[in-house]
């Protein structure tokens, strides 16, 4: 029976929770919260989708809100444009940014550390200038505005929509990063994370393993913005382009644990309703960013690994380090080798 427990207790404490964020729509009092819900529900997403290359290759990448919000201009655009129904314009703006991450990712995958921080702070700020210098196109610092695609739904039942769509796209990337983390090409972008130079002498093709995890990553972020530009509907630049977007997307994965499944989610899950509650008790001013920043900062210094690790130590729970590339035994080089195989 402990067997039978241990085997079955995780994916039953999976569904349980599952199922108690599914409610939450319905168990709030108002609609404020609802919206507060899908909020989150969408950064949860985006923090999990920047954990594709975030947590496995080590990468920090500032810049995933350009993405975020090419994907957001790329659906509005072919629905206002083009007249393309709103989830065909969702997958095609999603699979161009994709094909653009990769051309991207060739070229800024090569550099390393804060070098590559700088190239990813440099994309947003391109993308952004594009966004509001082409006006004949994206309407300039106006912003677009995508037409309602809900049909006579009222505002907080398109609210009860998102959330549940925002969580649809969360548990794909779930699923994702879950077998990811099982797989050969897993086993690589952890080498890379370790010690690359290592990683690539024992045969990794570490170059096509991070432009793949970074273009998968712009994926999945392109899809939120996405979905962010049908439910929301006014897109303005300096929002959806914004380095602070691509901060919380960091601040969130590291708060929770950038190396577990559900440290994105939980991050998420602390930060984006301490930043709304911050916003309502200080005001639209820049502080509330400050309220936040000493918050995260104080979780951070404290527990630097993230919360679930912090927690797990605290309780004895902790599962032992995975071995290190630096520890060049026989077993890890057979590792590393049978990943470049792939």
């Amino acid at each position: 029976m402990t067997g039978l427990g241990r085997r079955f207790g995780k994916p039953a404490l999976v569904l349980l929770g599952a199922a108690l964020i599914a409610s939450y729509p319905w168990l709030v009092p108002n609609s404020y919260l609802v919206y507060a819900g899908v909020l989150t529900m969408m950064f949860a997403g985006l923090a999990t989708s920047w954990n594709l290359v975030g947590g496995f290759t080590g990468y920090v990448s500032l810049g995933h809100s350009a993405f975020f919000g090419l994907g957001a201009y790329g659906t509005g655009l072919l629905i206002t444009r083009a007249g393309w129904p709103w989830v065909l314009s969702i997958v095609a703006a999603g699979l161009g940014v994709g094909v653009f991450a990769v051309i991207v990712g060739i070229a800024a995958m090569r550099v390393r550390g804060a070098s590559f921080v700088i190239v990813s702070i440099a994309l947003v700020a391109a993308v952004n200038l594009l966004a509001q210098g082409w006006r004949s196109l994206t309407g300039g610092s106006v912003g677009l505005r995508v037409p309602t695609q809900y049909g006579e739904l009222t505002r907080l039942e398109a609210h009860y929509l998102f959330f549940y769509l925002f969580m649809g796209l969360l548990a794909l990337t779930l699923l994702t990063w879950w077998f990811m983390d099982r797989s050969r090409f897993g086993t690589g972008l952890k080498a890379i994370r370790e010690d690359e130079d290592k990683a690539e002498s024992l045969g990794v093709p570490t170059a096509g393993f991070k432009v793949v995890a970074f273009a998968l990553s712009a994926l999945f972020v392109a899809f939120g913005g996405g979905l962010y530009a049908v439910w929301f509907r006014n897109l303005d630049p300096i929002f959806v382009f914004s380095i602070l977007i691509g901060s919380y997307m960091v601040l969130m994965s590291l708060l929770g644990g950038v190396r577990y499944l559900f440290g994105p989610l939980l991050g998420a899950a602390i930060v984006a309703p301490a930043g709304e509650f911050f916003l309502l008790r200080l005001g639209e001013t820049q502080i509330h960013l400050t309220a936040m920043g000493l918050l995260l900062g104080v979780v951070v210094l404290f527990m630097p690994e993230g919360i679930i690790p912090a927690v797990a130590k605290l309780f004895g729970l902790r599962r032992p380090p995975a071995a290190s590339i630096r520890e060049d035994t026989a077993e890890q080089r057979a590792t590393l080798e049978e990943a470049a195989v792939q």
